[in-house]
């Protein structure tokens, strides 16, 4: 037994280090039966504890995955931009973000109206917006 300062004291300190290293080695349960294996603890309401990070990803309501991505990418480009601005400010400080001319293109189409924000920006351009949480 080696000598350890816990707050348990250095005999059962080394008790539960040996209970517990085969599932620090293992990475994982290390019953042979399933049913023996301890429920996983949901501490994120709504979301499967069992996922793994990349399952967690999504959008939240009244956005698609894809609505998410858009509007980060235009938000991306438009960073630093002053508002107000119109139409042609917003693409051409796009432009020399280096976005690509889609994006260029889609922002000089807009309506020829003063945008005080991003949310005006993304509305007009048709991407899906947060509904409120209530």
């Amino acid at each position: 037994m080696t000598e350890k300062s816990g707050k348990h004291g250095p005999k059962l300190d080394e008790e539960m280090h040996r209970e517990s290293e085969g599932l620090l080695r293992s990475g994982g349960p290390t019953h042979p039966q399933p049913w023996n294996d301890p429920e996983p603890v949901d501490t994120d309401t709504g979301l499967d504890p069992t996922a793994t990070r990349a399952d967690r990803r999504g959008a939240p309501p009244g956005m698609t995955p894809r609505d998410v991505e858009e509007r980060s990418a235009i938000a991306s480009v438009l960073a630093g931009v002053r508002y107000p601005a119109g139409p042609d400010e917003l693409a051409d400080h796009a432009a020399s973000e280096g976005a690509p001319d889609v994006v260029v293109a889609r922002l000089s189409r807009l309506p020829g109206k003063s945008y005080d924000g991003l949310p005006e920006i993304v509305k007009d351009l048709g991407i899906g917006h947060e509904e409120r949480r209530t």
